[in-house]
């Protein structure tokens, strides 16, 4: 299905730090129509500034089950009739988010008395974020995903109840125009743009030494996608859905802000079909399944890693990945100023990164970096500010990784991953000495406390770090301080020429 642009952009939605939102642009005209198999019309299309730029959707993405249309549509509504504001009373005055949050404090039984109320209500209590909040908060992983968050919520609070239509249909509203109810569905179902891909311009390279990895990209901080180290990896042979199953049993892997076995997880992402769908990113996977942790080996480029003097102690640094297609992590940089590399298994994914003095469009962190402002889904990032990179004189490095490929992303490097397709990877975050004494400064920050992450001591890492690197590798820091020192005073020596002319006259000078 193809939706094309006319007029009217939406809002921008926000999120911040793990939950607010930031909105996009996107409108529909009566006139344009898109019907696709087992699907009524849609009357539906997609905002862009520039020309007529079309936007495809999935095959298999439904109609929005109550009809509900944007904004800007409302402008082709002879009757200039928004059937959301009536339903709701003198609570139209308030914002969709607004309404959303409040809903937000109801559970399941309130919200579906309030969905009688009136249509507009039943919209709103409809919203499949609500129900799925509602679903994590109650059932910690004790679930089976049965089509919907609204479904799977009814069928664990009363398995004896049939839910097989509910959330597959739902009353037609007419006249209801929300951009942000609308766009949680768009963003939903489309597809990744054709030009949202074609740009790679990351290096790439296969059998390079050690010393060629650290002199060329490591030391100058740079992204670098690496092929041919993970030839040798049992992983990249066994690692499919049956294998993992079979391996990992009944043990539960962090899923958001729950734990799911395997094939509850697997359950959920063959049938997911959401705006952010949840991510397995367990950092505890190789303690709970240690035959995990000898399926795969640390490329040579990695190796040193310092913050293993810590022992147990050290904070945590490798991650199992999955998730369906659509998933991913919006734009980040990663913990504790560390480096990372990341080694797809399965699957694929399109990076978009930024280096640490370039804040990608579209997001806001907060002065401390503590909290970042960034638009709900990555879908949006890329509907809404992607197109903005092109003119940018600092254009973002970009790739696709694949199977058997892995990705060096150095420290401070903003970063956004989105899979591709369903996709499994290991990452590991890991100091050596070329970033030593970028990590020690960020540990000892004053505001240590709300940065640091993946450890239970953050006062005190700084410091148990230090004396651990001092006892086991003596003199390193010092010397490291004094290197960097020597090179941050060699970029500022001003160059032969600079030396031998006088910048404001543009003449010569003589020093004598």
């Amino acid at each position: 299905m193809m939706l094309r642009s006319k007029i009217f952009p939406l809002k921008p939605r926000r999120r911040k730090g793990k939950r607010k939102r930031v909105k996009c642009k996107a409108t529909l005209t009566t006139e344009q129509k898109v019907v696709s198999k087992n699907q009524e019309a849609l009357p539906l299309s997609i905002v862009e500034e520039e020309a007529e730029e079309g936007f495809s959707l999935k095959t298999s993405a439904p109609s929005h089950s109550h009809g509900v249309q944007p904004l800007g549509n409302l402008y082709f509504n002879t009757s200039s009739h928004n059937s959301r504001n009536s339903g709701l009373g003198n609570l139209q005055t308030l914002t969709d988010e607004l309404v959303l949050d409040i809903l937000g404090y109801l559970g399941g039984t309130h919200l579906g008395i309030l969905s009688t109320v009136s249509k507009s209500f039943y919209v709103f209590s409809d919203h499949e974020p609500l129900w799925r909040n509602l679903v994590l908060e109650n059932y910690s992983g004790g679930f089976l995903y049965n089509g919907s968050w609204k479904s799977t919520f009814v069928s664990a609070y009363k398995p004896s109840f049939v839910v097989s239509c509910i959330g597959s249909s739902g009353l037609k509203v007419r006249d209801f125009y929300s951009d942000y109810l609308f766009q949680s569905w768009l963003c939903a179902n489309l597809v990744m743009k054709p030009e949202w891909l074609v740009r790679d311009n990351i290096q790439r390279r296969r059998g390079i030494s050690v010393d060629d990895f650290i002199f060329n990209f490591e030391k100058p901080n740079k992204p670098v996608l690496l092929e041919g180290c993970m030839d040798n990896w049992v992983a990249l042979e066994k690692w499919d859905r049956d294998y993992l199953v079979e391996v990992c049993g009944e043990n539960r892997f962090s899923v958001g802000p729950v734990e799911m076995r395997l094939q509850d997880f697997f359950r959920y992402s063959d049938q997911a079909r959401e705006e952010r769908p949840l991510y397995l990113f367990d950092p505890k996977f190789a303690e709970k399944v240690p035959r995990l942790a000898s399926d795969y080996k640390v490329p040579a480029y990695f190796n040193e890693d310092l913050f293993k003097v810590l022992g147990s102690e050290r904070p945590d640094y490798r991650w199992v990945i999955m998730g369906p297609a659509g998933s991913g992590s919006s734009f980040h940089i990663d913990p504790n100023s560390t480096s990372a590399w990341n080694a797809v298994i399965k699957g694929s994914k399109k990076w978009v990164l930024f280096p640490p003095d370039v804040v990608p469009p579209g997001v806001h962190p907060s002065p401390d970096g503590a909290e970042v402002a960034c638009p709900v889904s990555i879908i949006e990032w890329f509907m809404n500010f992607y197109g903005a990179t092109k003119k940018w004189g600092k254009k973002p490095i970009e790739c696709i990784c694949k199977a058997g490929e892995v990705i060096f992303v150095p420290n401070g490097w903003w970063h956004l991953v989105i899979n591709l397709e369903d996709s499994i990877a290991i990452t590991q975050n890991f100091v050596s000495r070329r970033n030593l004494v970028n990590v020690l400064d960020f540990l000892k920050r004053p505001d240590a406390n709300t940065l640091v992450s993946g450890t239970r001591d953050r006062v005190n890492l700084y410091n148990k770090f230090r004396n651990a690197i001092e006892a086991s590798f003596p003199g390193t820091i010092d010397h490291l301080i004094l290197e960097a020192g020597e090179k941050k005073a060699q970029q500022k020596k001003p160059s032969f020429w600079d030396s031998v002319t006088d910048s404001k006259a543009g003449a010569f000078k003589f020093s004598f």
